[in-house]
């Protein structure tokens, strides 16, 4: 005993026991929570990922689908055209 207290001193132990416990589990409990912060933040960055390249693939199909219906107009629009000046 370093000095004399009016407390226990079973009470003085217990309670630099308990604070030696949270000193010693915090370095791991610091990396438990870095872990699961970068989990979180891979996890984030997957599916955004995943929502880019559906949203890109939509994008791809519709400009895929106005070209063809713009080739498809072409012959439409040059017979039109043709007609007209033959009518005239």
């Amino acid at each position: 005993m370093a000095f004399p207290t009016a407390v226990n001193s079973q009470i003085t132990d217990s309670v630099t026991q308990s604070n030696a416990q949270v000193l010693g589990s915090s370095p791991a409990i610091a990396m438990g929570n870095l872990y699961q912060a970068t989990a979180q933040a891979l996890a984030n960055a997957a599916h955004n990922a995943t929502m880019a390249q559906q949203q890109m693939f939509i994008t791809a199909q519709a400009a895929t689908t106005t070209g063809v219906a713009l080739l498809y107009a072409l012959d439409t629009a040059s017979t039109g055209a043709a007609t007209a000046k033959i009518s005239k």
